[in-house]
Parts: C-alpha cells; structure tokens; sequence
C-alpha cells in the first residue's frame, strides 16, 4: 500500500513537473516578440534586422527621442487622443449596455425572444461589412474627423457581447429581489439603480476593462474616421511611421509601440482581480 501510494506521489510530481515546463514554453513563446521589440528599440535602424541578437550591440535612446517628436506633433497628444476615446467608450459601453441587458434579463415585451436573437447574431457580422455605410452616415452628418464616429455609437449599445455577458450576469441574479423591491414600492427604474447594477459591479468591471483594453488598440475605425494628424489616435499614429516607399523608421516606431503598451500593462495589473472575478462569477452564475 505504501509503495503503490509512493508510486502515485512520484507520478503526480511528474505531472506536475511536464505542466509547468510546457507553461514555462508558452510563456517564452508569448513574451519573445515583446523582448525582442524592447532589445529592438536600443538598436540604430541598421542594426534592427541585421543582428538577431536580443543584446543590442550599439545601445542607444535616439529611438525614443526621435519617435516622440517624428511626427507634426508631440507624441503626448495621441495618448491624449487615445484616451479621451477610450473613457467615452467604457462609460458609453456602461450605460447602454446594462440598460439593455436589464430589459432582456428583466422585462417583459413583444418579441423579446427574436430581438434578443437579433442582437446575438450581430457578433457574427464582421464589422468591415457595416463600415462603408457608416462613413456615408457619419460623413453626412459632418463627424468625419471628430471622435463622436468612436464614441457615439457606444452609448447606442452596438456591443453585442457585452449586452449577452451582462444578460447572463443579471438573470443569475435571484428572482426574490424584484419582488421584494416591487413590494417596497420600486418600479422597474429604480430597481435597475438600487438593485441590479450594485449588485453588476463584477460584470460591469468586466465590461469596461475589456471595453478599455480593446478600444486602446483598435486601428481600423479609427484609421477610416480620423484624417487629421491632429486627431489621431495610439494606433493610427505609429502607423504613420511606416512609409509605403520603404523608407520606415523601424526604431522610432518600437520604441512609441513600447510606450503605448504601458498603460494597458498597468491598467491590467491594477485591474486584474476584478477581471478575474467577473470572468469567473459571469461564468459560473450563466
């Protein structure tokens, strides 16, 4: 009984062993491309490509100086662009969204199932089949070059994935509260405010950090929106630094590609717990 019980412990460290060595391997996998665009940003343009090194031979901080000043602009500016697009898009994704998935978790109206069915098919529609009427649209109404094509339509909840997260979420949510809230005199109004959004707050973290994360480093509608330099986004700006003649500051570019991921890492790791919890909760309560 003791050797088969040794047998079983040595077997279990084994596997434990081969499940951390293949982690160890897909963390190495995952994090080279940002080792080597950070070794690549200390290199001069020459060497970037010429030396697979991760050590950069010839050290230098031009890149980050040139990057921040390359274009007509300081870079600051499009951190401040990002920024602003990215708050108006969480609090836009916040409002809308938990309102309409409230109605669908909670009310009751006409074809609630097949709107409900509608919305969900959305997360199918590739988003560059709706993109060429919505420039019609927005440039029709002058927003061409503004960030109201970005943020606007947020607060109108086309974010499908968030509606369902928060569906899921909300119908968790025991029953035997909206009675006893319509029993103290709620309506449907003040039992979103007073019970189901406080309650949300894991999903609701969810929403934004994901809504946050991603508004951060979307480039196609921002690259067909915004055509001033001077409203460009993190994403539209380093592309600037790419030149279709050939002639790419591929130094400057890693090295303002580094600085725009800072804020995410942080925002991540400040807000990892909550992500956790509401991937988790949303998860196991669905």
């Amino acid at each position: 009984m003791m050797k088969s019980y040794s047998v079983e412990r040595r077997s279990g460290n084994w596997s434990r062993l081969l499940l951390h060595v293949i982690l160890i391997i897909g963390a190495v996998l995952m994090l080279y491309p940002l080792v080597w665009m950070l070794s690549a940003s200390f290199k001069p343009n020459n060497l970037i490509f010429s030396n697979a090194s991760l050590l950069p031979q010839q050290f230098t901080l031009k890149n980050y100086t040139i990057g921040w000043t390359a274009l007509s602009m300081p870079f600051s500016i499009f951190f401040l662009n990002s920024l602003l697009v990215c708050i108006g898009a969480v609090i836009g994704n916040l409002i809308s969204c938990s309102m309409v998935a409230y109605a669908f978790a909670r009310l009751n109206f006409k074809f609630k199932s097949i709107w409900f069915a509608i919305m969900l098919s959305t997360i199918m529609l590739p988003y560059h089949a709706i993109v060429v009427p919505q420039y019609i649209l927005f440039k029709s109404i002058g927003w061409i070059n503004t960030f109201l094509p970005l943020i606007v339509p947020k607060f109108l909840a086309t974010d499908a994935f968030f509606i369902f997260l928060l569906v899921q979420f909300i119908r968790a949510l025991p029953s035997e509260l909206d009675e006893s809230a319509q029993i103290d005199g709620c309506g449907p109004v003040q039992l979103f405010w007073r019970i189901i959004l406080p309650l949300a707050r894991p999903a609701l973290a969810t929403t934004a950090i994901f809504t946050f994360i991603w508004t951060w480093g979307d480039f196609f509608p921002q690259l067909i929106f915004l055509n001033n330099q001077s409203s460009f986004t993190l994403p539209v700006a380093l592309n600037a630094f790419l030149d279709s003649t050939g002639v790419s500051q591929y130094g400057a570019l890693f090295a303002m590609s580094l600085l725009a991921l800072v804020p995410i890492i942080i925002f991540f790791l400040l807000f990892q717990r909550l992500l956790t919890e509401g991937i988790s909760t949303t998860g196991l309560k669905g």
